[in-house]
């Protein structure tokens, strides 16, 4: 009598079980900020200046007190002139002092009148708008606080978040080293491009896109290839692939057939905590870790599937948020956006499907005609993924929840 089938895992529950897996790498380095770009903060930035340090001017025009424009048209001497970068002196009464944008606010001025508010007469200048006390000027410590956090720990370096360090002057940053990640496929079908391909053959785009994938995520890749539908082969892969990496991912041979090692492979070597998630593409992942000696510990693991679109949905769904969990990122999720539908689904699947979409002129998302998972030109045409619930007919015009690949594809 066949054993029944195990029930399929909700991929949100998937999810919170491989994050709740992921323990943040502990070593770190010190990285000059022209290196940091994608990196993940160990330790949080705080500011020990005032940002900006001193009052300045917003605007080109004329640093005045304002109680001594008491109406449009007060003509007033020209004291002195103070360039970005120079240091005023005070501001004598009754005058104006010529500054341009950047430049310190001198004491006892008050306010900045723009230059196209202003009319230059010789010495003097003519002040043809009547200022109010704190026009056009920039305080001190309008953007950054003294002893405040700028950078919190967690937090995946973006270019403004580099700007944002140099503005307080913090010249280098500590962050969590990269995730060492080994990938191998499976498949005797597998040719690589370039070769002649054989009767029965396919060419292996897996390895392609899986690498450019996990190397936008800030990963250290080692290639272990194409490896023969053997069990014995896929068990010694698995071993050496194990050793000196975070993770180590797979594509392929996830299902029951007969020719499907890695599932066995990786229970004789490890142990598998997950498999078959109840979503379409993407049934097949797998979840589990893999051992080293009793001194090293284990390497985490993650098999995806075979079919090209398949791999590279979950790859987007699980191992990305994985890969940032393990570099101690603070956000791993990905916020839906509402958009609606400019096309019909009335048959939709018992599982949770992520279909190919791109957003047309009105912000409506189309759907491509096959959603095949084998089908990976899907994937190029589309801008993002819709995340359609079990059994859910899409009616056109009805609100959809849109993952956008600028998103999901981020370094």
């Amino acid at each position: 009598m066949t054993a029944p089938a195990s029930p399929l895992i909700d991929p949100d529950v998937a999810l919170q079980r491989l994050l709740a897996a992921a323990s943040a790498i502990s070593e770190t380095e010190t990285l000059p900020l022209s290196s940091a770009l994608g990196r993940v903060l160990a330790q949080e930035v705080r500011s020990t200046i005032d940002v900006p340090p001193a009052d300045n001017t917003a605007m080109d025009g004329y640093a005045v007190r304002s109680a001594e424009v008491s109406a449009a048209g007060a003509r007033l001497p020209v004291s002195q002139r103070i360039p970005a970068g120079a240091v005023p002196q005070p501001l004598q009464p009754g005058t104006a002092a010529r500054i341009f944008t950047g430049g310190l606010i001198p004491p006892g001025a008050d306010a900045v009148v723009m230059q196209e508010q202003c009319a230059a007469e010789g010495d003097a200048v003519r002040i043809n708008a009547q200022p109010k006390a704190g026009d056009w000027v920039r305080r001190r410590g309008l953007d950054v606080a003294a002893g405040s956090v700028v950078l919190a720990a967690g937090q995946r370096l973006r270019p403004q978040d580099l700007g944002l360090a140099a503005s307080v002057g913090v010249a280098s940053l500590r962050v969590r080293r990269k995730p060492r990640v080994a990938m191998l496929f499976t498949g005797d079908e597998l040719a690589m491009p370039g070769e002649p391909l054989r009767p029965g053959a396919i060419y292996n785009s897996n390895r392609f896109v899986i690498r450019a994938l996990l190397e936008t995520a800030g990963c250290e890749v080692t290639d272990f290839g194409i490896v023969p539908d053997q069990l014995e082969a896929t068990r010694a892969v698995l071993r050496q692939a194990a050793l000196g990496h975070d993770l180590v991912v797979s594509t392929g041979g996830m299902s029951v057939g007969e020719e499907d090692h890695v599932k066995p492979a990786v229970q004789a070597e490890g142990a598998l905590d997950l498999w078959q998630i109840a979503m379409k593409p993407g049934k097949p992942l797998a979840f589990g870790h893999l051992r080293r000696s009793e001194e090293q510990g284990e390497a985490a693991f993650i098999g995806l599937p075979g079919n090209p679109v398949s791999s590279f949905v979950t790859f987007l769904l699980f191992v990305r948020p994985f890969l940032l969990a393990l570099q101690g990122a603070g956000q791993t999720a990905v916020q839906t956006l509402p958009v609606r539908a400019a096309f019909d689904w009335p048959k939709p699947d018992r599982r949770r499907e992520y279909l190919r979409v791109r957003l047309n002129a009105q912000g409506e998302a189309e759907l491509f005609a096959s959603q095949n998972s084998a089908v990976l030109t899907s994937t190029v045409w589309a801008d993002g993924l819709v995340d359609n619930p079990p059994q859910h007919p899409i009616a056109r015009g009805d609100v959809l929840r849109y993952l956008p690949f600028s998103i999901l594809l981020q370094g």
